[in-house]
């Protein structure tokens, strides 16, 4: 069991926005959880921006300190994924990351893992898919975080690596192991909140409700676009209320992505919900929500869009002890159970032909945004209301009934979905592919670079009229001074653009003064005295001279 655990963070901090997306949620929430619950000695935090170590500690430890060690580094620093033996990365696309290990160690050193939060944009598909093309290995994985994504996403590889195959001729099907392993929810922290009897009653009061009223609860983004569209909630807590005897209440505890859709959602909840009481509430108010979570009956979300996968907010509930009644969607399918925890409302899609496929290539075609395209696909996805209606309805009836399901599902996320439960998961995956790491035989790779996306100076070598060897000789150009010339001792802005890539101003400098003697110097000469680590800087150097106009070449 490996004690470290290297993570490509493509941001700089562990913030959320105003408007966070689920992806950005969840990825936070699991890396809080590998600091906390994983066991490990180190965790190394890979960003593309500089961030103090300190920042990043305070973000992921919780009310006790970490005794993981928390580290941090840049996206290219290869060594800390070796030196860890797994390098994390919380989306799906490991292409670009196993040339990198290839171009600077070979295939297993280490282990790549990525993790799925969307299967739906064409982009998404493309990226995963070009893990069947680039050097992934049997001890790299892409987590599927439900068996819905896993069985689509099996689909996709097997008709991709098909065609590659009639295409190039060939039987094999690469691809990388697809484990599941689900997301996870801090189930104490929210049944803290949850169990509040004395905000419930303010937050109640507040509301508007009585006693025996029964509030019904939606969490997360209010977007037709992306997330649910609102019709079938509203008729079913309309209809709910009907069969129940009593109207129910409804909060919309979220955020509009786009404002000027709150108009939309209001419409159709004046619509479709006349004698229905809506409540809207700030969601991205983290008070507001933990008091939610405490004054709510019951959980509803009748998601019905292809950009879901998983589905947190529905386990967030069940660890609030609330019943839940959902869509019989992906993800929700595999966290909740018919008649143990909710109710799950069966879904329908059309037949699939043209229409849907001039839909997915209006998008291709840069006609339709992917927003347009999954909110498309969405209205012409139904949910049985009928189905969740008559949950609701036996839920509002049954106050026994809430807290036993409640109850059930509160417990099923302490088994499988609190995080310290899914964690253990993660770590027997690292060490499954570590062991398969050891077991494969040695690596000897033709290709070390992609062909598609390597070395600049190469891809582009036809564009210059030589390139730099250690055969080519250079002279200091007659009239410059080293002690003197601007491109070695002055203070230009420009100058100084991009001279991370090169040696020093102050050992060029003594390079050029080291060719006073106005005779030309073979490249190889110059810059042996230097170790081999940091030649390639040396020659940056000598290339950017000549450019400067310091140093004359042959």
């Amino acid at each position: 069991m490996s004690g470290e655990l290297a993570i490509h963070h493509l941001g700089g901090g562990l913030g959320l926005g105003p408007n966070p997306f689920g992806r950005d949620v969840a990825n936070l929430a699991l890396y809080r959880a590998l600091a906390r619950y994983g066991g490990f000695e180190r965790l190394h935090l890979l960003t593309s921006v500089e961030t103090p170590v300190a920042a990043m500690a305070e973000a992921l430890q919780g009310a006790t300190p970490l005794t993981t060690q928390i580290e941090t580094g840049s996206l290219l620093e290869i060594g800390r994924a070796r030196q860890a033996g797994t390098l994390f990365r919380g989306k799906a696309d490991l292409a670009e990351l196993a040339w990198a290990r290839r171009g600077s160690t070979h295939d297993n050193a280490y282990s790549l893992v990525g993790l799925i939060h969307t299967i739906a944009p064409p982009t998404t598909r493309e990226e995963i898919a070009q893990a069947s093309l680039a050097p992934v290995q049997p001890w790299d994985a892409i987590i599927c975080t439900s068996p819905a994504v896993h069985d689509s996403i099996r689909t996709m590889f097997e008709g991709w690596t098909d065609y590659l195959g009639a295409r190039f001729g060939g039987d094999r099907r690469p691809m990388p192991q697809l484990p599941i392993l689900p997301l996870g929810v801090e189930l104490d922290e929210i049944a803290a909140k949850a169990d509040r009897p004395d905000v419930r009653h303010a937050v109640r009061a507040r509301l508007g409700l009585e006693e025996e009223d029964v509030l019904a609860l939606w969490v997360g983004r209010l977007s037709f676009f992306e997330k649910a569209t609102p019709q079938a909630m509203f008729r079913a807590v309309e209809e709910a209320g009907e069969l129940a005897g009593r109207p129910l209440h409804f909060a919309l505890t979220g955020w509009f992505p786009d404002p000027a859709h709150r108009d939309y959602f209001e419409a159709v909840g004046q619509a479709y919900a006349p004698r229905s009481t809506i409540h809207w509430i700030n969601g991205n108010d983290p008070v507001n929500l933990g008091e939610m979570w405490a004054a709510a009956d019951v959980f509803l979300s009748l998601v019905d869009n292809i950009q879901e996968t998983f589905g947190l907010a529905p386990v967030e509930a069940m660890a609030a002890g609330l019943p839940v009644v959902a869509s019989d969607w992906d993800g929700y399918r595999f966290t909740i159970r018919h008649g143990q925890d909710g109710f799950l409302a069966p879904t329908m899609f059309p037949s699939p032909g043209p229409p849907s496929i001039r839909l997915l290539r209006r998008h291709l075609l840069r006609l339709d945004s992917y927003q347009a395209y999954a909110g498309q696909a969405a209205q012409y996805t139904a949910v049985d209301v009928g189905a969740a209606a008559r949950g609701l309805a036996d839920l509002a009836s049954s106050r026994e009934l809430r807290q036993r399901m409640g109850a059930a599902g509160r417990a099923r996320v302490r088994e499988i979905f609190d995080w310290k439960q899914v964690v253990k998961g993660y770590r027997d995956l690292f060490d499954q592919l570590a062991d398969l790491r050891r077991q494969a035989p040695p690596q000897a790779p033709g290709f070390r670079l992609n062909p598609v996306h390597g070395d600049p100076f190469l891809d582009h070598r036809s564009f210059a009229s030589l390139s730099l060897t250690a055969d080519t000789e250079v002279r200091l150009r007659p009239g410059i001074d080293p002690a003197t010339d601007q491109a070695l001792v002055g203070d230009i802005k420009l100058d100084g653009y991009a001279e991370g890539w090169r040696a020093s101003r102050l050992e060029l400098q003594g390079l050029a003064m080291d060719l006073q003697g106005g005779g030309w110097c073979r490249v190889g000469e110059l810059v042996a005295p230097y170790p081999s680590d940091v030649r390639a800087q040396v020659t940056y150097g000598l290339v950017w001279l000549c450019k400067a106009g310091v140093l004359d070449w042959r």
